[in-house]
């Protein structure tokens, strides 16, 4: 058994894979592939709306919010939110906390005023910003809550006085959230959710169409509300690997259930860390993700002798991410805590050999 620890795309649950391959072949007992057939047929309508009555059901989120099925990547995001949220004579507010922000900001400042409310810059993004300079003009602000690279995480989030815009591409439905605060959230998929191809987006509807600009047709994001994401045509087969995934998140028991999931795996991996004399984590304490775990070696000697055993006892994807070295796990919802013992023990055994 290979265990993957990829950052993403990311690994999914066996039972989706198997829903995935078996639609790739004939789906809905229509004799045709999913990949082939009419986004506007009765059947893929069905996949859309039962993907949309789940993130409704996960999230909590009500008729005044917009869910929709976008192309383009979370990346996107980084300027369809601003163009649509923020006039060219406004300002809005960003928490850099590291690469995703930094890039969310780069493209904000091509619609209007931006400001820095905080940023962990000065430690490397080693850590969370918790207090915020938020300008009494400011029209909302936006918030990477987990850090692949640098493996931190937001476990609370504030309660604002402005719109809250949140980027939760990398964990998105590994916990419970409370949608109330929010009036932005999109994921790109290929974390906990499905393929890559497909971002979802949850939207306060009362928010948009309030910037005096003009929006190209395809950016604005009224377009994609009004033709229930059907303006041109979905990504098809994303869309419905994460119906699939989300019908698997509702039968374990929510996220709930995700959450003590997660929680139960990163006990496991951040106790072996704390306690191998080879290992030390890279975020701080109180900000670890339970999503991307990071971890330097102690001797710079260590690095590739562990990943050799790593590779030896299937675990793959182990290799910190190039700006920040060391190593990185990330422990999704469908990585099993089995897979996640077997990282811990083969840390144990180089302990035993090199310390």
């Amino acid at each position: 058994m290979v265990h993957n620890f990829f950052a993403g795309p990311a690994i999914l649950p066996q039972k989706v894979l198997k829903g995935a391959s078996d639609a790739i072949h004939s789906f809905a007992d229509m004799g045709l592939s999913l990949l082939e057939i009419s986004h506007r047929s009765d059947q893929f309508v069905a996949v859309m709306d039962k993907a949309e009555a789940l993130t409704r059901e996960l999230t909590g989120a009500g008729d005044d919010y917009a869910v929709l099925f976008l192309t383009g990547g979370a990346s996107s995001q980084f300027y369809f939110t601003a163009m649509n949220l923020l006039g060219s004579d406004e300002t809005a507010c960003y928490v850099d906390t590291g690469t995703w922000s930094t890039k969310a900001i780069k493209e904000a400042k091509q619609f209007g005023n931006i400001h820095v409310a905080a940023s962990s810059e000065d430690k490397g993004f080693s850590y969370l910003p918790k207090t915020f300079d938020i300008p009494s003009e400011a029209k909302y602000l936006h918030i990477t809550s987990n850090n692949t690279i640098y493996g931190t995480q937001y476990q609370n989030m504030p309660d604002l006085d402005i719109p809250f815009v949140c980027d939760m591409s990398s964990d998105l439905f590994s916990k419970p959230i409370d949608i109330n605060k929010y009036d932005v959230i999109y994921a790109g998929a290929q974390k906990n959710l499905g393929p890559a191809g497909v971002t979802l987006v949850i939207i306060k509807k009362e928010i948009l169409g309030k910037v005096n600009r003009q929006i190209p047709t395809m950016l604005d994001y009224r377009t994609h509300i009004n033709k229930g994401s059907m303006f041109n045509t979905p990504p098809a087969f994303p869309i419905y690997v994460s119906m699939l995934t989300m019908e698997w998140i509702k039968d374990l028991g929510g996220l709930e259930a995700m959450q003590k999931r997660n929680e139960e795996k990163a006990n496991i991996i951040y106790g072996e860390i704390d306690r191998n004399p080879c290992f030390v984590g890279k975020a701080a304490s109180e900000d670890r993700s339970r999503m991307n775990v990071t971890f330097l070696p102690t001797k710079e000697e260590y690095v590739a002798p562990f990943l050799a055993m790593c590779a030896e006892n299937n675990c793959v994807g182990i290799k910190g991410h190039r700006s920040v070295g060391g190593f990185r796990a990330s422990t999704y919802n469908a990585m099993e805590a089995s897979s996640v013992q077997v990282l811990a023990d083969t840390m144990k055994a180089f302990a035993q050999k090199h310390a």
